[in-house]
């Protein structure tokens, strides 16, 4: 395995080159003007905003054509309309537990993946941020693509077509995206929310079209376990998905805000705008084919509205990518890269542009991409269980310096690895393969559970083995927040 770097002068501390943050005026982090932090803590003297700064993050972000897709699939799944309208709500209630888990960042004043040392060890944590990344990345070129290609049929109404068409709506949606996450922290929040006013209003056109021609009657084939464990899967893997990055954007909030205010704020949020776009794709898959969603809503909007709902697909898949490209700069640096978050992001663009182009312009592989993204639950669910179950155990209450001082530090355990966490870890990973059913694996249990996929409740799996086997050697820390640099 890698060697991780060990002290703090080799991990989470400035390297040459390193801008060294203001940490006297909070000009660390203003609008437009690139962040100098990385994951290193955030100092109380720079901390800034409130929790109603998430309720816009969350709430921007998630206006994205993906929920649409989802709330397609539920009821090409089998589901009815109120059916698939109800899944969607469950997994819209998700984003209450993904709000909270951004508390240990205000405690901690780092990101998530540098407090899931805690749980993992220093070395322990090294794979799942790996694969974290690449996970980021991944759903990152999901979304430029779709957005290009929303931009192109656009250019497509003003009579532009072609290989130039493309590449210019390729240009555009990428430079979107990476000047944005490039500023970093507040820029970020400052884009979310103002994206979030017009995408909010288009979307809410959107379901005015779609609601009224939706058929709530019968489905003519009865969902079954299979159709109704699918529709979950699809519904819980977005809000699941963010599990990695909820302290990326909580940790400059001031230590003294609330564990309620921050999860009601950001929950809010994410559940709005995901069960409101859910609703409209379950709306219009009752009305068309969705098989190609984009095109298939497309043909349910009178004229006038068609150019401007692929501006809609466009901005919600900026939303959504900017937040996913921001947090694969902090993730380069938690794995070792010694540079400043302004500069590991240009890796993660220079990656996210690669598998655009290749897409794009060579062939098609966003399916198989996709496909193997929606894998990796069998890796972030049962990591998901365990993390949230440590930061229960500790009460968001980390001792800082040892998350960032490795071999020095109290989270270093057994050669960096928690045998705890590796183990709950391993358990939940083993539970997800045998109940997965996915394109590229189907799980032995699956066909004896009549088709059902439990994959997702790997979490509580591993969540409950981590409990029994750290609940009496995990204890909070004395040192809830950081006091300084």
């Amino acid at each position: 395995m890698t060697q991780l770097p060990t002290t703090p002068s080799e991990a989470d501390t400035d390297h040459p080159g390193r801008t060294a943050p203001d940490t006297g005026t909070g000009r660390a982090d203003e609008v437009f003007r690139i962040e100098t932090y990385g994951i290193e803590p955030i100092p109380e003297a720079a901390r800034h905003g409130g929790a109603k700064d998430l309720f816009w993050l969350w709430f921007g972000s998630n206006l994205t054509f993906t929920y649409v897709i989802n709330g397609a699939l539920a009821v090409a799944f089998g589901l009815t309309f109120w059916q698939a309208v109800g899944v969607i709500v469950v997994g819209g209630l998700a984003f209450f537990a993904i709000s909270a888990a951004g508390y240990s960042g205000v405690r901690t004043g780092t990101a998530t993946l540098v407090i899931s040392r805690a749980a993992f060890g220093v070395r322990g944590n090294w794979p799942a941020g790996l694969l974290n990344w690449v996970v980021s990345i991944g759903y990152t070129v999901v979304n430029t693509v779709v957005g290009a290609l929303a931009l192109e049929a656009f250019c497509a109404h003003l009579g532009w077509t072609g290989t130039s068409a493309r590449a210019f709506a390729l240009v555009v949606t990428m430079a979107l995206t990476f000047a944005v996450a490039l500023w970093g922290h507040a820029t970020v929040q400052f884009a979310e929310r103002w994206m979030a006013y017009v995408l909010a209003v288009g979307f809410a056109a959107l379901l005015v079209l779609l609601l009224p021609g939706t058929d709530t009657g019968a489905s003519p084939t009865a969902p079954g376990a299979a159709g109704w464990s699918l529709a979950f899967v699809v519904a819980l893997a977005g809000p699941f998905s963010y599990l990695p990055m909820p302290a990326d954007y909580t940790r400059y909030l001031p230590a003294r805000t609330s564990l309620r205010s921050l999860t009601w704020a950001g929950a809010l949020g994410g559940f709005t705008s995901s069960v409101a776009l859910g609703a409209a794709g379950a709306a219009a898959a009752t009305q068309a084919d969705l098989t190609d969603a984009v095109a298939g809503t497309e043909s349910l909007l009178p004229g006038w509205f068609k150019p401007l709902f692929l501006a809609l697909v466009l901005g919600g898949c900026v939303t959504n990518s900017i937040i996913t490209l921001y947090s694969s700069s902090l993730n380069l640096q938690v794995l070792g890269i010694p540079w400043s978050r302004a500069k590991t992001i240009v890796i993660s663009a220079a990656v996210t542009a690669a598998g655009c182009l290749y897409a794009l312009f060579l062939t098609d592989f966003t399916s198989a991409l996709l496909s193997f993204l929606s894998l990796l639950v069998i890796v972030f669910a049962p990591w998901g269980g365990v993390f949230l179950a440590d930061m229960l155990l500790r009460r968001c209450r980390y001792d800082t310096a040892a998350l960032h001082t490795g071999r020095a530090g109290s989270y270093w355990y057994r050669g960096g690895y928690h045998p705890a966490g590796v183990t709950a870890l391993l358990t939940g990973i083993v539970f997800a393969a045998l109940t997965c059913d996915s394109e590229l694996w189907t799980g032995p249990l699956v066909a004896p559970l009549g088709g059902a996929d439990l994959s997702l409740a790997s979490s509580l799996v591993a969540g409950l083995v981590y409990w029994a086997l750290a609940a009496r050697t995990v204890a909070p820390a004395s040192d809830p927040a950081p006091t300084g640099d």
